[in-house]
């Protein structure tokens, strides 16, 4: 059969307000073009984010319903440290209440002044915690990452000569951890190999360095490791992602994303050391140990995800449909990031609109007017997001990638729905030079993407 279908159907709907044109305009003009700051009525089609999401399943809300809310050590508790323990294989396993919870509970307990932390790629918030802790952060792309037409299946990648020289140049003594990112959202959703993961735990074991996965959207990294690495290929999904558990030291994480919750986030360490400083300022900032301001419904939710986005038909879908909606859009000659990943399809903003200079802002140009054009809410990660402007020299630094990002909520949108976006963007690409640029009106020093507001040009 060539038909793609959903493995699940639907018994509630949630209907869709169908904005008009003249709506529209008037609407991301009082969002000062940011379509971050729209409501939510206001949106046809919301690709802004796959986090939070999730439509959420039969099993999930029957959990929710015989949830234990006691105030500290409920059985729901219990069930979800069962399940994240089976998976993680981590003895310490500390629940939040999201992944930015996660990523300054750790910043404020390990991090000190002075300290440097790699990765293969820091997602915006990761970075803004650990830096406002006084860390260091550098990325550590491979080089296939920052080349939108290279076809390398692991463009996650952390680059690992440059990891250990980067060891070496700072000192292993200043170096807290190393981070890989499964996938790596902020360069396209491109996942990370088995091989790649053991050789940074090598060089990590080697110079006394934790090696840490920011591993929000594990299961989908597990499953294209199984479609793209020979070694994975006869192993199960849930295999895989324990094998890539296995190679660190710890996690942190979103639950929001592949632990298919509207809430949550979690850190998973076998350093009783780190936990008993992280658990201190748990309990000062988001909640009790045994729920992390967390409510029991929540802790069910997420003990039954850790089983469901393993399940292969879920995932055997989900990476296929994305591919398809990006397929079509290459085939149309819409430049596309490639491979395709699982959680989203990146559009190459400066190939997108190349009349519009890095000044004038592309990707996040090309996602207002998406938005005017056809109620579509995505969002990017690029110059808005990455850029920085040296006050000294009155300079921007522009980042190697200027990506729009449509990211597809798990479980919530048809083929159709998604059909409708690629035609929609397939449209706007015949008359791209029609597309204006934009120029800050307000820009927050940390962060500016959530709060920015802009002005055509």
């Amino acid at each position: 059969m060539k038909t793609l279908i959903e493995p699940y159907r639907s018994r509630m709907v949630e209907p869709i307000r169908m904005a008009s044109r003249e709506q529209r305009e008037k609407y991301i003009r009082e969002a000062g073009y940011n379509p971050f700051l729209l409501k939510s009525e206001q949106v046809i089609i919301d690709l802004v984010t796959d986090s939070g999401v999730s439509a959420l399943s039969t099993r999930q809300w029957a959990g929710m319903l015989g949830a234990d809310e006691s105030f500290t050590g409920s059985r729901s508790f219990y069930r979800f440290l069962d399940s994240s323990r089976s998976l993680l294989g981590h003895r310490q396993v500390i629940p939040c209440h999201q992944g930015r919870a996660a990523e300054h509970l750790l910043a404020s307990a390990v991090i000190r002044p002075g300290d440097v932390v790699f990765a293969n790629t820091f997602f915006s918030t990761t970075r803004a915690n650990f830096e406002a802790a006084g860390a260091e952060a550098h990325d550590l792309p491979i080089r296939e990452a920052l080349d939108p037409a290279s076809l390398h299946p692991f463009k996650g990648n952390i680059d690992l000569e440059g990891l250990e020289a980067g060891i070496r140049a700072a000192g292993p003594e200043r170096v807290r951890f190393v981070v890989v990112t499964v996938t790596d959202n902020s360069r396209g959703g491109q996942p990370v190999s088995l091989a790649n993961l053991r050789g940074a735990r090598d060089i990590c074991r080697k110079h006394r360095v934790p090696l840490l996965l920011d591993a929000a959207r594990f299961a989908e990294n597990a499953y294209l490791v199984k479609q793209r690495e020979a070694e994975a290929r006869q192993m199960s999904a849930r295999q895989v992602a324990q094998a890539i558990f296995a190679l660190a030291d710890g996690v942190f994480m979103s639950l929001k994303k592949d632990g298919l919750g509207n809430s949550g986030g979690l850190i998973s360490l076998n350093s009783d050391e780190w936990a008993e400083k992280i658990r201190v300022q748990l309990l000062v900032n988001e909640g009790i140990p045994t729920a992390g301001g967390l409510t029991g419904r929540d802790l069910e939710s997420l003990a039954a995800a850790f089983d469901e986005v393993l399940d292969e038909d879920y995932l055997v879908y989900r990476i296929a449909s994305t591919a398809a909606f990006g397929e079509q859009l290459a085939g149309a000659g819409v430049p596309v990031l490639r491979p395709f990943g699982a959680h989203a399809i990146y559009v190459d903003g400066r190939a997108f609109c190349p009349h519009l200079p890095d000044e004038q802002l592309p990707a996040w140009s090309l996602s207002a007017a998406l938005y005017l054009h056809a109620g579509i809410r995505c969002w990017e990660t690029g110059n808005v997001m990455q850029g920085r402007y040296d006050e000294k020299s009155g300079t921007w630094s522009w980042p190697a990638l200027d990506l729009m990002r449509l990211a597809i909520p798990r479980r919530v949108y048809s083929g159709n729905h998604l059909a409708y976006a690629a035609e929609a963007l397939i449209e706007l690409f015949a008359k791209r030079h029609e597309v204006r640029g934009l120029r800050f009106v307000y820009r927050p020093p940390v962060l500016p993407q959530f709060v920015a507001t802009f002005e055509p040009v």
